[in-house]
């Protein structure tokens, strides 16, 4: 189960996305979902990956991350994604595979480009309609970026705190508050396919420098974003992506 990106900067952000096999809602049931939060925890207890954000829904996770060494989010994936698949076939009898292939890696430079990152995370599950608010949803890192959990905790307030630029904890809370219902006054909750779709997603600066750094930079192209930012993604159709309109539902990026 490889990382999707054949060049990763060691302590960059990382946001990651995998699907359940064959699109299939595989994590429709609350205790599932509660058994992959609790390994979560465990796995990233004995790694050396930081978890900076993440939202669970029924057939697709995403996981925000960051380590020095790149290979650590390989090894993490590896073991978190494959010991649940196990444990899953196991409880419910099933074989085969559990994931669709390998998980997707998207770059995403520090400052204002996490920010934006950060909240379409956190909004997944409102733009499927399931919840009006993020609060709502118990397996996503709202709570605890927002400073509203107080147990269990999953994330790394610290290198969140380097990465975004921000002075404290009360701060983080505060912005990412705000952030959140300032998108959801103004109603903006489309789909951002540069977060799943792209190689990298930062300034010109940034994304130019992730693609002279990739041994495969002639099968990339650079291309401005939304909001003012900048992509690199692959020539060819990413990893994944099915027909136009296969997303539904529940499963929305």
């Amino acid at each position: 189960m490889p990382v999707a990106n054949r060049y990763v900067l060691p302590g960059s952000a990382c946001h990651l996305t995998h699907r359940c096999h064959d699109r299939k809602f595989l994590l429709r049931f609350k205790a599932h979902r509660q058994e992959y939060r609790r390994r979560l925890r465990e796995v990233l207890g004995g790694s050396d990956v930081s978890l900076l954000s993440w939202c669970l829904t029924s057939n697709h996770v995403h996981l925000l991350v960051s380590a020095q060494e790149p290979a650590a989010i390989a090894r993490f994936m590896q073991r978190l994604q494959g010991e649940f698949g196990k444990w899953y076939n196991l409880r419910r009898r099933r074989s085969g595979a559990f994931w669709n292939g390998r998980y997707h890696c998207t770059m995403v430079e520090s400052g204002e480009h996490l920010w934006r990152c950060m909240r379409y995370i956190d909004l997944n599950m409102v733009r499927a309609g399931v919840v009006g608010h993020p609060r709502e949803w118990r397996w996503c890192g709202y709570d605890e970026l927002a400073g509203e959990r107080r147990k269990f905790l999953v994330l790394d307030r610290e290198k969140l705190l380097e990465l975004t630029g921000t002075p404290s904890a009360a701060e983080l809370a505060r912005d990412h508050q705000a952030m959140i219902a300032e998108a959801l006054d103004a109603h903006r909750l489309g789909r951002e396919a540069q977060w799943t779709d792209s190689i990298a997603v930062g300034s010109q600066e940034f994304v130019n420098g992730v693609a002279d750094a990739n041994e495969w930079r002639a099968k990339l192209e650079i291309r401005r974003g939304q909001d003012d930012s900048w992509l690199v993604r692959e020539t060819e159709e990413p990893y994944g992506r099915g027909p136009a309109g296969a997303e539904s539902g529940k499963g929305k990026d």
